[in-house]
């Protein structure tokens, strides 16, 4: 039996995997990252950034809030090229069932202590000018932010290097085991104490038995247009098509830069294994966020492009041991989430390797849920 090399090996150097490697390289541990690709690419190069707390339920909740916080605790750390905007959210209402979905929504953080403001429809034109006139209001969220995700995947592989983290980038990994090895495709092991799966939409490959399911989605990036949009602005809509289990979807999403830039989404596409354009789901796309925001249609697009989300089927990501007592670790399934929780989940991820008690319940995003739902069927 072979001596593991290093403490903890971690399959992929997206956001998740970079903040896993900081966390664990500040306990001490000896780390070595994997990157088939490059540094901030895969999903986290697809994501919008959003630094939101979503209240699908009470787990997804706890874990958007505690991330939240902790990437409050560490704008002072951040670069400029990371451009982490405290710019809020605004949940737009576009009809009298939503308006009452966003009183709700309100009413659920305000109890938990988070600060909202309902706006009406006078108040949400003046909060957002370019927004169609015949809405009934929002809820807007000011605690909310962006960032530039690849640029944060670097900075916090940067603290995890700077704690002798090594790193190899090129090299795949085709399966990581339950016994603490990684497996390249070059015919190559690396043993380890300890494995993390945070390979995304490609942990599957590495793990078969988990479910996770790849989910296609599109991003456009406009021209320079500062003060354009200054809210993260999501419709109330949204959160039908992000649960939609097997049709395409498109919801209006669009975030303000500190460039000036717009980013436009969101679309969701199921068995979709192509990372090329479909020219259909983007004209749907555009032409949902030009009903609420006309005036988008008269912007300069300047680039587009696809990214696969890791989608679980109870909507909150893998976090912990695959099963009691494997030393292989998952931190995957995020959906739309992951560049929120990366923090959040490399906390939770430490506190187990660790055994110590996390900060938050671990227990709804244990892996072994899934193997014990199989288990009664």
């Amino acid at each position: 039996m072979s001596v593991p090399t290093y403490d903890v090996v971690i399959v992929g150097a997206g956001i998740v995997g970079a903040a896993c490697a900081a966390e664990c390289a500040a306990e001490g541990l000896r780390v070595l990252v994997v990157e088939a690709e490059m540094v901030g690419g895969g999903a986290t190069a697809a994501g919008m950034g959003h630094i939101v707390v979503m209240d699908d339920s009470e787990a997804q909740f706890e874990l958007t809030l505690y991330s939240q916080r902790l990437w409050e605790e560490l704008a002072e750390e951040l670069p400029p090229s990371v451009e982490y905007d405290r710019c809020g959210t605004i949940w737009v209402a576009a009809t009298e069932d939503e308006m009452r979905q966003a009183e709700r929504k309100g009413k659920f953080y305000a109890e938990r202590g988070v600060a909202v403001e309902l706006l009406d429809a006078r108040e949400l034109r003046e909060a957002e000018p370019r927004l169609r006139r015949d809405l009934w209001g929002g809820l807007r969220v000011p605690g909310d932010g962006v960032i530039y995700p690849p640029a944060a995947a670097h900075f916090l592989l940067s603290k995890a290097r700077a704690h002798r983290t090594e790193l190899i980038v090129g090299r795949a990994v085709i399966e990581a085991t339950l016994g603490g090895e990684v497996r390249l495709q070059d015919g190559s092991n690396i043993s380890s104490g300890i494995v993390i799966n945070c390979a995304g939409s490609s942990s599957p490959k590495l793990t078969p038995q988990i479910k996770v399911q790849k989910r296609k989605g599109h991003l456009v990036i406009t021209d320079r247009y500062a003060g354009f949009v200054r809210h993260q602005l999501v419709e109330l809509g949204y959160l039908e098509s992000a649960h939609a289990a097997s049709s395409d979807s498109v919801a209006f999403n669009v975030q303000p830069r500190r460039t000036g830039q717009l980013l436009i989404g969101s679309s969701r596409q199921y068995g979709a294994e192509d990372a090329r354009v479909d020219q259909g789901v983007l004209a749907r796309m555009l032409n949902r966020a030009f009903a609420f925001m006309p005036g988008l249609a008269d912007l300069s697009a300047i680039r587009v492009w696809t990214g696969f989300r890791a989608a679980t089927p109870d909507n909150l990501p893998l976090i912990g041991p695959y099963a009691e007592g494997a030393r292989l670790y998952l931190a995957t399934g995020h959906e739309g989430l992951g560049i929120t929780t990366s923090l959040g989940t490399a906390k939770l991820i430490v506190a187990q390797i660790m055994g110590r008690t996390p900060p938050i319940s671990s227990e709804p995003f244990l892996p072994i849920r899934f193997m014990q739902e199989s288990a009664h069927v």
